[in-house]
């Protein structure tokens, strides 16, 4: 009959306010504050883990952007076509290897 009795207490809640209620207001008080610092910290770990996947999808398409603007310079850089560019203006590769010149100073 007794755990009846407290069963019934426990779901009027008549615990919250008899005398001794003080002590099961100040552990009902440490427990949601507790249970808020939880829920607020679970966002902020949800918010970085977000920021990270956008860092890391950004980080790839700076890669991707990377490797297309070195293909081109390397394309870009080849002598034939150098040549097939400058051959508008009328230059030519040299048929002697150019000569070094030196100075010698008195």
């Amino acid at each position: 009959m007794k755990v009846k009795k407290n069963i019934n207490d426990i779901l009027r809640g008549s615990f919250l306010v008899d005398e001794s209620s003080f002590k099961n207001w100040r552990i009902i008080i440490f427990i949601v504050v507790l249970l808020l610092i939880m829920i607020s910290s679970a966002h902020e770990s949800d918010k970085k883990v977000v920021q990270i996947l956008k860092l890391n999808e950004k980080k790839r398409e700076l890669s991707e952007q990377y490797a297309d603007v070195v293909t081109i310079l390397m394309q870009t850089q080849m002598e034939s076509n150098i040549r097939n560019k400058v051959k508008a203006t009328g230059l030519k590769p040299a048929k002697t290897p150019p000569k070094r010149i030196r100075i010698i100073s008195k």
